[in-house]
C-alpha cells in the first residue's frame, strides 16, 4: 500500500525551516537537492540556484517530512495552499491507478511521467482543492 507523507512548500526559507524541524524531531536529512543540481536546460535563475527543490527529514517510524523552496516563476506559497499529501506508491501501477482516480474532476498541474530523477513523478489538485503529488521510485524496487 502507498505510504502518505506531507509535502510543504516555502518562498525560500526551506532550509530554515527544516534546520528548525531536525532541531525539534532530531535525525538526519535524507535528501537535500538544490535547483542547481537540475539537469542541463533546466538551471534556476542564478540567485535561485542554492535554494531547496527537494528536502526530506524521516520523522518517526516511517513517516518523511518533505519540502521545497517554490521557484519565483511560479506563484509563491500562501498559507493554506502551501503543502500538497505525497504518495510513494509501491508500483507504478499503483501509483497510476491513484493518480488517474485522485484527477477525476480535478487539474493536472504536472503530469504523470518519468522525471530526471529517475522516479514516475506527477502533480494534481483534486475536485475539492487538495494538492496531491505522486511519485514510484523505480530504483527502490528493483
Amino acid at each position: 500500500m502507498a505510504a502518505l507523507n506531507p509535502y510543504l512548500n516555502f518562498n525560500g526559507n526551506a532550509q530554515e525551516a527544516f534546520n528548525f524541524y531536525k532541531s525539534v524531531f532530531g535525525g538526519e536529512f535524507a535528501t537535500v537537492m538544490r535547483f542547481d543540481q537540475m539537469p542541463g536546460d533546466q538551471k534556476p535563475a542564478s540567485d535561485e540556484a542554492n535554494k531547496i527543490m527537494h528536502i526530506a527529514l524521516p520523522v518517526g517510524k516511517g513517516n518523511m517530512l518533505m519540502a521545497s523552496d517554490v521557484a519565483q516563476a511560479y506563484p509563491q506559497a500562501v498559507a493554506g495552499t502551501n503543502y500538497s499529501i505525497s504518495i510513494t506508491a509501491d508500483s507504478e501501477e499503483e501509483a497510476r491507478k491513484l493518480f488517474d482516480g485522485l484527477s477525476k474532476g480535478g487539474n493536472v498541474t504536472v503530469p504523470l511521467d518519468k522525471a530526471f530523477w529517475g522516479s514516475l513523478f506527477g502533480m494534481l489538485t483534486d475536485k475539492f482543492g487538495i494538492q496531491w503529488m505522486m511519485s514510484y521510485d523505480y530504483d527502490r524496487h528493483q
